[in-house]
């Protein structure tokens, strides 16, 4: 039975470094410090945002309907999977405004609110 790669010590939280490595078709062993990638240690329910933000082609819409999350719960979990393999996050300010505004444009566009709310809304998101 194969067993997942524990990211963390269980008893003090380091990190755990691979030191045995076995072929599967041939009796050849391994032995040393070999580091496992960074997706490894990630706890599997960020695995599975990953898997299911590239099969959605990085699309935060199609990963809203996929999940059935809000829009801001996928940005804050992507956020945690770039902070989780080392990234630092960049302020993304304008960012989050232009997709704001789009978010806004395209609950109008599908008549989920009027004129009049998109542009109070807009007006709120400027200030």
């Amino acid at each position: 039975m194969k067993y997942k790669y524990p990211g963390s010590c269980p008893v003090c939280g380091s990190e755990m470094t691979i030191s045995r490595l076995t072929c599967t078709r041939c009796p050849t062993k391994m032995e040393g410090e070999f580091a496992a990638c960074k997706f490894c240690r990630l706890p599997d329910e960020q695995i599975e945002f990953i898997e299911v933000f590239i099969k959605c082609r990085g699309s935060i819409k199609d990963v809203e309907k996929e999940l059935g999350i809000s829009y801001p719960t996928v940005r804050n979990r992507l956020e945690g999977v770039i902070q989780a393999l080392g990234y630092r996050l960049e302020n993304t300010d304008s960012q989050v405004d232009v997709e704001n505004r789009e978010r806004i444009l395209q609950a109008l566009e599908s008549g989920e609110i009027s004129s009049q709310e998109a542009v109070r809304r807009l007006k709120k998101s400027a200030k």
